[in-house]
Parts: structure tokens; sequence; C-alpha cells
């Protein structure tokens, strides 16, 4: 179901040493991209000691930081007090841990078993890994033929209203990922769950994630010039909490 156009930049081999994280990161992607680009090289070199890790942390996937006892010491925010040791950038610190948590704990289960690629890859931001996915299951075919229960997954975390939701809510949508293969940059979602936790910010995030979908790279038929997508990815009229679809309830 992979394919080289969906998939333009190449896995990295399993045995190369990771890259370091992006300084256009804040904290929360920062702390975030360094715990998986460690942890994802140990793993995909079958380390013991990172496949057990990432067992645990396939736990606490769609769970909030500090809940899981097991955890203490895991899940990025080791990397993430590092970073804050200065003291020199201000930070919700609270928001930055369950940013962090959350999204090493979704990567750990979208890598699992995974060992010939990286699920965590910069630029496959969460609106680009629904629309591929969505391609994916509808064939590539033209805008408004998209798959639309995948398109209500994300309009599902687009209206959520707490951390505990939007954790649920994300976790269904990797699920579905990790069936396909679609990486997703978790670096990027740090930061922007980070800045989603702030009631002033949350709207502008909402935007980026429509943003990211209409922008996305398209494949086959809906790469037609003329094409701009529709318009209601994350439209609030949808309603989030209406009849299941063919993956199960949204909460």
């Amino acid at each position: 179901m992979t394919s080289t156009a969906q998939r333009p930049e190449p896995a990295r081999p399993a045995g190369s040493a990771p890259s370091a994280p992006r300084r256009s990161l804040a904290p929360a992607g920062q702390a975030t991209a360094r715990c998986i680009l460690r942890l994802q090289h140990q793993y995909r070199q079958d380390n013991p000691a990172a496949v057990s890790n990432l067992a645990r942390l396939r736990r606490g996937a769609g769970r909030t930081a500090h809940t899981v006892q097991d955890h203490w010491g895991l899940g990025g925010l080791e990397e993430l007090a590092d970073i804050l040791a200065d003291g020199r950038t201000p930070v919700r610190r609270e928001h930055a841990e369950e940013a962090v948590y959350l999204a090493v704990t979704l990567w750990a289960l979208h890598q699992q078993s995974v060992r010939d690629g990286d699920m965590h890859r910069p630029k496959w931001t969460l609106g680009r890994a629904v629309r591929t996915l969505m391609q994916e299951k509808s064939g590539a075919g033209p805008d408004d033929e998209l798959n639309d229960p995948l398109r209500k997954r994300l309009v599902r975390v687009g209206t959520a209203e707490s951390i505990e939701s939007i954790a649920v809510r994300l976790r269904e949508i990797v699920l579905l990922l990790r069936g396909a293969q679609v990486p997703l940059d978790y670096g990027r979602l740090a930061d922007q769950l980070y800045r989603w936790q702030s009631r002033t910010e949350r709207a502008a995030v909402r935007r980026e994630w429509g943003r990211e979908f209409h922008l996305a790279p398209r494949t086959g038929k809906s790469a037609s010039p003329g094409k701009e997508g529709r318009n209601d990815v994350i439209d609030p009229s949808l309603d989030p909490d209406g009849e299941d679809d063919d993956y199960g309830p949204g909460e």
C-alpha cells in the first residue's frame, strides 16, 4: 500500500545515527524529538532495553503525564527537564510535560513492530499524515471521494476540549496510521499540543491542522489542477460526537 510518491523522504537506514532535533522546535518539540530519535534508533537496531521501553510506553498512549508510575523517568520528561534546566526559556511546565508525554507515548504505539522505517519523520504534519492515509484508503481518488470517516477523525481532534479527550482521539488516528505505516512529525505535534493547552492559542493550532491538511501533497487523481480540497476539515459544524463510523466511536 505504501508508495514512493506518498513517501518522498527516504527512510533512515536502521544502523545510521539519529539526527539532532531541529532548532526551529520549541522546548516541548525539542524534548520529544530528542527522546524519540534516541529510542527510534535503538529500537530499529533491536536493542533489548529500547524494545522493553517502547512496550512500557505504549501502555501510556492516550493517558496523561505522571498517571502511570512505571513511566516515571521515561516518556521524554527527563529530556524536557534538561532543556529547561537553565531557566532561560519561559515555559508553562505542566503544559509542556503533557505535550511531550502524549507525543512520545503515541509514537511508541505508532512504531510498534515497525523495524524497517521511522514512524517519527520531520515534515509529516498531522494534516499531511491524515490526508495521505485518506488517499490510500480511497485509492487516491478525487478530493470529494476521500475517505470521509478518516476526515471526521481529524475533525474530532480539532473539536476536542480537554487534554484527555484529545489524547484518546489522537490515539485512534495513530492506530490507523500505524496500519498503513504513514509517519508523523512528533516534534511538531508536541509543540502544537503545548500551545493547544492555552485557550488563547487553541484556535490558531486548529487552523494549523486544517492548513496542513489542505496544503498536503496530493497523489493520483487528487493531484489534478484546480482541486483545493474541502474547507470543513476542522469545522465545528461537523458533530464530533455524532454517529459511529467504520472505525468505531470517536470517544
